[in-house]
């Protein structure tokens, strides 16, 4: 993982409709140059939000996990967290109460997601490593 690479935050608009959901999404795609990219979408700014506002989200999350990247919300209103759970998309998303947070978060392994991932090699090579 390298680190040095920037995070993007990026304000979705107060109403996320077809119309407004097809300029972001023109927005975003500008935000794809780079490998790996790493976005933050605040929808602190979000009042009303329908179906096609849900999928230009995934479509955002697809496009950024098809260069290797990923997408994460922050600050989602309680009736934007409904309409998303309603649609059965709240669980594709990590979710955080502040854009700080998932900023934060795409610099940060927890000790438990390490202790998850499994050792390949063999037992040679961790006896040489100690």
């Amino acid at each position: 993982m390298c680190a040095s690479r920037p995070v993007i935050v990026m304000q979705v608009p107060e109403r996320l409709y077809e119309s407004e959901a097809i300029s972001f999404q023109e927005e975003f795609k500008n935000l794809l140059q780079a490998e790996r990219p790493r976005i933050v979408l605040d929808c602190s700014g979000i009042k009303d939000i329908d179906s096609s506002g849900v999928e230009m989200l995934l479509l955002c999350m697809d496009e950024a996990m098809k260069r290797d990247g990923d997408v994460k919300l922050a600050a989602v209103a309680p009736g934007s967290a409904v309409i998303l759970e309603l649609m059965k998309v709240d669980r594709l998303f990590e979710v955080f109460d502040s854009a700080e947070e998932a900023v934060r978060s795409f610099h940060s392994f927890s000790l438990h997601q390490i202790a998850q991932q499994p050792w390949i090699g063999n037992v040679g090579d961790l006896e040489a490593a100690s």
